[in-house]
């Protein structure tokens, strides 16, 4: 696979210093409150963002793919993360230097995109709370599912029910129970770890519209809807201010 979009955006100088690296399944990339080395942009890899709790559980909080990257607090300006990175699913991707991705940052160009890429993390973070809440955990494996393939521009997911379970912070039964449906009304095979998509198309039925995960190339659509949504609030208020006014 190609290099992508957040990669290609970097200068030539600094794209000639990016390491290859392989990473296996369940590997740790960043721990909570350890300074950052280095900055990841996974290509085949899928990283998961956890939030982990002071007794050990924890549960998935976004996803990162061939479109991000892993590290995010290294250009925001903090030294280490509140999460924990590990990877979902093994493949390869590069990793930069952290104080190379900073100095990089100083780039117009490199910045716009990165914060553009935050702003997508953000809101998947905020989609997903919203999900957790709301929704079932046959929707909630969809949805992940989902949000997985994307990641990885495939249909297949080398993935437990177990490891699924702790990252969507539900039961392995809750779990098993979902795919046993899913994969009875023809929507995937699941087989000792290996999850098969068979109609995404049909599955995207079954999933709640928090799936829909803003990407970079939209995000320039997203600004302008919420500047016009900021604007009607404002004029809204004002007007409550004028009818409540003192005479």
């Amino acid at each position: 696979m190609g290099k992508l979009p957040l990669v290609c955006a970097l200068s030539n100088t600094v794209r000639s210093r990016e390491q290859r690296c392989d990473v296996t399944g369940g590997h740790v990339l960043q721990e909570s409150g350890v300074p950052l080395a280095h900055v990841r942009f996974p290509t085949t890899a899928i990283v998961s963002l956890l939030c982990v709790m002071e007794n050990g559980d924890s549960a998935e909080i976004a996803i990162v793919g061939h479109e991000g990257v892993v590290g995010t607090s290294v250009f925001l300006g903090a030294e280490s993360t509140p999460s924990r990175a590990i990877v979902q699913s093994a493949g390869e991707g590069f990793r930069l230097k952290a104080q190379t991705m900073r100095d990089e940052f100083q780039h117009p160009a490199v910045r716009q995109l990165l914060l553009r890429y935050t702003q997508a993390l953000v809101t998947q973070m905020s989609q997903t709370a919203v999900c957790n809440r709301h929704h079932s955990v046959d929707q909630q494996l969809c949805r992940w599912l989902l949000l997985s393939l994307d990641g990885l521009q495939g249909m297949e997911l080398v993935m437990t029910q177990e490891l699924i379970a702790n990252m969507l912070g539900v039961r392995r039964e809750g779990v098993t129970e979902s795919a046993q449906e899913l994969q009875s009304a023809g929507l995937i095979r699941d087989a000792k770890g290996h999850i098969l998509v068979l109609d995404r198309s049909r599955r995207s039925r079954f999933t709640p519209r928090t799936r829909r995960v803003v990407t970079l190339g939209e995000l320039s659509a997203l600004a302008t809807r919420q500047r016009s949504l900021a604007a009607i609030a404002i004029a809204r208020i004002k007007g409550r201010e004028a009818v409540n006014a003192p005479v």
